[in-house]
């Protein structure tokens, strides 16, 4: 008996059907705006994001986000994004992440770019959080590359 349950152990610990210490995983929806700029070229941006983080111990954390922005002018569309973020808690309430993604075009005639940036979420009680973040479009083809700012509001579950 004692075998089959040592077997067993891996199996039902990956299922989640052994005690384990409660963990702060935890999905996350927002709407934020902000702008976006390129070779002195500035438009407001705005969009939706949900991801959900994954505790990586006691600090670290990561996981995937999908989002939709848009450049708030004529002639452009929804770019869909899908990455994700890794970073640390600072605090109970605030955590400090880098983040990446793969962004579709923008407009008809733009290109599909790569992202990297930084940002920084503040929690604000148990479920609502704001977050500012920075993020640089690797476009390629022989095109500029441009930078965004956004601040976001979100829930937290």
């Amino acid at each position: 008996m004692r075998k089959v349950l040592l077997s067993l152990a891996p199996v039902l610990a990956m299922s989640g059907m052994l005690a384990t210490p409660a963990l702060a995983n935890e999905g996350r929806v927002e709407a934020r705006g902000g702008v976006i700029w390129d070779q002195g070229d500035e438009q407001a941006i705005a969009g939706v994001a949900a991801g959900y983080d994954y505790d990586l111990g006691t600090t670290a954390f990561a996981g995937p986000e999908v989002s939709a922005d848009k450049i708030l002018e004529g002639g452009t569309r929804v770019s869909f994004g899908v990455g994700g973020r890794a970073g640390i808690r600072t605090s109970e309430a605030g955590k400090l992440y880098a983040a990446g993604s793969y962004q579709t075009k923008p407009c008809s005639g733009c290109e599909h770019s790569w992202t990297l940036g930084a940002g920084y979420q503040q929690n604000f009680g148990s479920n609502i959080y704001g977050k500012v973040e920075y993020r640089h479009y690797f476009v390629g083809k022989g095109i500029s590359d441009p930078d965004s700012v956004t601040a976001g509001l979100g829930v937290r579950f």
